[in-house]
């Protein structure tokens, strides 16, 4: 068994869905702070450090203990999750007609080390949104979306905000889950 260091329902869905047994931990961390002393750094890797510390965060003798983070970027400004419902709406209307990169971020951690990670880039190409769609959307998946980054579950509602998508539908989601499944067989986690 693994130790999931993360609180998110769509991780801890995607995990369950695959037949991986885990227990959550959500770790207890400041993540902006993390992201402050990163400042400029490549996407990807502010990712990975994320996932990283999540996993650091967690105590355990001797399991292996999971960190995931994604973030998204539109037109070179990152974005985190919402405060508020009305920073919801201004992130959809930023987003509106623009490409959006989503980075996923995978660690694992065992005895205090890092021993995998990995990261996964997704691009989405979201529609022109407009001002009724927005109040409708967040009327159906307020407060649901307000965990999340990009204000999207691509599992609900949130598949409406997109023209295109190109990337594994797990990164979307928020974990690349092949890349992980593969060392957890390596690992014997998962029989091979």
């Amino acid at each position: 068994m693994i130790i999931l260091a993360s609180k998110s329902a769509s991780r801890q869905a995607m995990l369950r869905d695959a037949g991986v047994a885990f227990e959550a931990r959500p770790a207890d961390l400041d993540e902006r702070a993390i992201e402050a002393r990163l400042e400029g750094a490549a996407p990807a890797d502010i990712a990975l450090a994320l996932a990283k510390a999540k996993a650091l965060a967690v105590h355990c003798d001797a399991s292996l203990v999971l960190g995931s983070d994604s973030l998204i970027v539109v037109e070179g400004r990152r974005f985190n999750k919402p405060q508020d419902r009305s920073e919801a709406a201004e992130h959809l209307r930023y987003f509106s007609g623009r490409a959006m990169e989503l980075h996923a971020a995978a660690a694992l951690v065992r005895d205090g080390s890092v021993v995998w990670s990995h990261a996964a880039l997704a691009r989405l190409k979201v529609r022109p949104l407009s001002e009724e769609f927005i109040a409708s959307y967040l009327d159906a998946e307020w407060p649901e979306v307000g965990y999340c980054v990009g204000v999207f579950r691509i599992e609900a509602r949130g598949i409406q905000l997109f023209e295109t998508i190109e990337g594994s539908h797990f990164t979307v989601l928020g974990m690349p889950l092949l890349p992980l499944l593969e060392v957890l067989r390596e690992y014997g986690e998962l029989p091979r």
